[in-house]
């Protein structure tokens, strides 16, 4: 019962950030002024297994503003590229790892 909540609870928060970010993009794209501040950033996947990375990974990738790089040789962590670093790269890196990750990791 407990993986069905959290399969349940990954894809609402998926299916919002998805929303969310389709937004953003779309405001920025359609407005004058661009507020991308891109850059490339390292989560720590430590502790997630090879199916579990490459599931957080592509859930990322397919959000809009966000692209999948690359692991590290020692599988600790993962690489991406995104359009809007609005705060510290660490704070966004921390994120992303609390958000996709822990959920990524109850579900598998």
């Amino acid at each position: 019962m407990k993986r069905i909540w959290a399969t349940v609870n990954l894809f609402f928060f998926y299916l919002k950030e998805v929303l969310l970010s389709n937004f953003r993009v779309a405001h920025d794209v359609l407005t004058p002024r661009h507020r991308m501040k891109p850059g490339i950033i390292a989560v720590d996947v430590e502790g997630l297994t090879d199916w579990q990375i490459f599931f957080m990974s592509n859930l990322i990738t397919m959000t809009p503003g966000t692209l999948g790089l690359t692991v590290s040789e020692d599988r600790k962590k993962l690489f991406l590229h995104a359009m809007y670093i609005d705060g510290s790269v660490e704070e966004l890196a921390e994120s992303l790892r609390k958000d996709y990750g822990r959920r990524v990791k109850s579900v598998f």
